[in-house]
């Protein structure tokens, strides 16, 4: 080895010293994509009401910043908890990899974050004109902020379930559904009937959209790879993640689906509450199960 070359391996910087534990991605990853979802979606659900629905939503600019601000820092949060090495995070900055999803996604949410602390300033202000202005650069960067999550599992290339087009669109839909349903309870009396009946379709076909490519996965998955037939045989049978994987899919899409249905038909608030509620708690555990059952699966 040329001694330039040995120099360099001495002045390696060590990021991960520790050893890889059996699965790599626990519950903390959860709570990541969940907090991150609903911090995106409601400010998508904003963004779409101050055009739709200016008049009931005005009121919401403050509790909306605010609501994306905390569930992105418990994002941000649950992520750093998640480092095998929390205190070396500033490597990701000062030494950034720029073929590294997390390196874009660190930053995108850091501006994000900043973005939304300006949302915050501009609605205790009462400066609308401005908000709005600001609101659109927001609502364009909380799209890569959604995304960058399938594009970091979608590089776990051991990981043959997690595909990219599929992923990219179930990190937007669980967006819009969680991000529809915490605007409808968040809402409350300051919504007007109809602009809960809009995000009440929202909810309603995000919750189909992404039940069928859950379905068209789990029927028609296997023909794809040996290896995704392997991971899916632990959501099917007596496998150990079944009961959780339908009883995710029950409570975050088929129940909602019924529930707004028969909330327009019945023109009930509370049945619309209750499918959002459902929805929510029910995106944990559907993107729990889908996270676990790769891992679960030995690479040798």
């Amino acid at each position: 080895m040329a001694a330039h070359e040995i120099l360099a391996a001495t002045n390696a910087v060590v990021t991960l010293d520790v050893a890889l534990p059996g699965t790599v991605w626990p519950w903390l990853v959860t709570v990541n994509m969940w907090a991150k979802s609903i911090g995106t979606g409601v400010i998508f659900m904003l963004f779409l009401l101050l055009r739709t629905h200016p008049d009931s939503v005005k009121n919401l600019r403050l509790p909306t910043a605010l609501a994306a601000f905390i569930f992105i820092n418990i994002f941000l949060l649950f992520t750093l908890a998640d480092l095998h090495q929390p205190f070396r995070m500033w490597h990701i900055f000062v030494y950034p990899s720029f073929s590294s999803a997390i390196a874009w996604g660190s930053m995108m949410a850091t501006t994000f974050l900043g973005l939304l602390t300006l949302l915050i300033l501009l609605a205790w202000k009462k400066n609308d004109e401005v908000y709005d202005k600001v609101l659109l650069w927001t609502t364009i960067l909380a799209i890569p902020v959604t995304l960058y999550t399938a594009a970091l599992m979608s590089q776990c290339t051991a990981r043959e379930l997690w595909q990219m087009p599929t992923e990219a669109a179930q990190m937007v839909l669980a967006a819009l559904l969680s991000g529809s349903a915490f605007m409808i309870l968040m809402g409350g009396s300051k919504l007007s009937y109809e602009a809960k009946k809009s995000l009440g379709v929202i909810l309603g076909l995000s919750a189909l959209m992404s039940f069928i490519i859950y379905m068209s996965e789990y029927i028609f998955g296997p023909m794809k790879a040996e290896e995704v037939a392997a991971v899916l045989e632990y959501i099917k049978g007596d496998g150990p993640y079944t009961v959780m994987f339908w009883l995710g899919q029950w409570i975050t899409y088929l129940l909602p689906m019924l529930l707004i249905i028969l909330s327009r038909s019945s023109k009930s608030e509370s049945i619309l509450k209750l499918a959002a509620i459902l929805a929510l708690v029910g995106l944990f555990i559907v993107k729990h199960v889908w996270l676990m059952i790769p891992q679960l699966l030995p690479m040798s």
